[in-house]
């Protein structure tokens, strides 16, 4: 009867002890890339806000105030935010446990909680920035409080997950190819078209609208649309492909990252 609680209690330590090492990578990263002076920790927030709040006015100020019946500066926030926060996870992962090696000499540290400090600083940052780039422009008159709140939340839920995972697989396969380094950059511009950050599914014709579905990110800017107009707008979005398209990443990334130890070139 003893060994069962004695298990949970080791789990629940081994939870514990990850925890406690993702929130001191969280606040190394913090210090290392932002410093202690100045704004500091704040530019997690500031750097998003610049980037997204930049991209919605020169957008307002060079296009219609409304395309498809819809408002531009909302059509770009709720595009740009999701693609910022993509291309970050995605940017900050690339050699990030080469970077961090000397850490893995503690027995605690992993390179899956290395990419998880990562993420989440990203992920957070631009949520916090795409909330207050948004309530600007409700403020100001160039939105509206989003229809739907649940739909919203769970397309933005969808992204998070979707951005962690390629986070994952862009640290792996950095470290086992140089190609994939010095192509990352170039892969997230030219991905542009697909990520349905600055056109919806329905604007385009019905035959090549198959091809922008495949992306589960397109996917999440659809139900990030679809909870911020509401009815106004014709939404498509595949939950069950995005749902196990991102889940099969999410696999595949946690499998390499498993494995990735073998191609670290670690120096004391």
């Amino acid at each position: 009867m003893t060994p069962q609680p004695q298990r949970r209690d080791t789990l629940l330590s081994c939870f514990v002890i990850q925890y406690k090492v993702i929130h001191a990578l969280i606040l190394r990263e913090l210090h290392t890339r932002y410093g202690r002076e100045n704004l500091g920790f704040l530019w997690v927030i500031g750097e998003p806000i610049l980037f997204c709040a930049g991209v919605a006015i020169v957008w307002t100020a060079i296009r219609p105030a409304r395309e498809h019946g819809l408002a531009m500066t909302a059509m770009v926030v709720t595009g740009y935010i999701p693609l910022t926060m993509w291309r970050h996870c995605m940017g900050r992962a690339v050699k990030a446990y080469e970077s961090n090696g000397s850490l893995f000499f503690h027995r605690q540290v992993t390179p899956f909680d290395v990419i998880t400090a990562r993420s989440f600083l990203e992920i957070i940052g631009t949520i916090m920035a795409g909330g207050i780039v948004m309530m600007g422009a409700i403020g100001l008159g160039y939105m509206n409080p989003p229809k739907d709140y649940g739909l919203l939340l769970l397309g933005i839920s969808y992204q998070c997950v979707f951005s962690f995972a390629t986070a994952l697989l862009a640290a792996s396969l950095s470290e086992m190819s140089d190609l994939v380094e010095k192509t990352v950059t170039v892969f997230g511009y030219l991905s542009l078209p697909m990520s349905g950050a600055f056109v919806m599914v329905a604007w385009l014709p019905l035959r090549y609208q198959w091809i922008l579905m495949l992306s589960p990110m397109a996917n999440n800017v659809e139900m990030i649309r679809g909870g911020e107009f509401g009815i106004e707008a014709s939404v498509k979005y595949d939950l069950f492909y995005d749902t196990w398209s991102t889940a099969l990443m999410l696999l595949i990334g946690i499998f390499l990252t498993a494995g990735v130890r073998k191609h670290l070139e670690i120096t004391g």
